[in-house]
């Protein structure tokens, strides 16, 4: 917690609000980034050139943000196989839960939706029990 910065952090959240807000607005959906590919992936799929902009919005972010600091070191110990078994669990689970962290914990949440408490509980507690297990249990830390 010696580099949490709880302004950039209020900002930060504020905007991811705005933007999904804005999103809901313009599009009469929400901003579940698994859904945003997955209609992308899809033929026919109305609204591409929006979905496509906020997609690369968010990561254009991170590279316009260089201009004005320092963006922090980032230090990847997993290894790549690792990696690759995340990105796929991962990718099942926002296929059972018919959402991800953004669809279900951002933009359900703050619509009181009690699906999107469920997801976001049991995705919480899978993250929680599954670094839990890697660290106390597996490396043994």
């Amino acid at each position: 917690m010696t580099d949490f910065t709880p302004w950039s952090a209020l900002a930060g959240g504020a905007m991811i609000g705005l933007a999904a807000g804005l999103f809901a607005v313009a599009n009469g959906r929400i901003a579940g980034i698994s859904g945003l590919i997955g209609s992308l992936l899809q033929r026919g799929e109305e609204g591409r050139g929006e979905k496509a902009s906020f997609l690369l919005g968010i990561i254009a972010a991170p590279l316009l943000w260089r201009f004005f600091s320092t963006l922090p070191p980032v230090h990847i110990t997993a290894s790549p196989l690792s990696l690759i078994a995340a990105g796929l669990l991962v990718g099942i689970g926002t296929r059972y839960a018919a959402g991800c962290t953004s669809g279900h914990g951002v933009c359900g949440l703050s619509r009181l939706s009690p699906r999107s408490a469920v997801a976001t509980l049991c995705f919480m507690a899978a993250g929680f029990a599954t670094v839990y297990f890697l660290r106390h249990v597996v490396a043994g830390t």
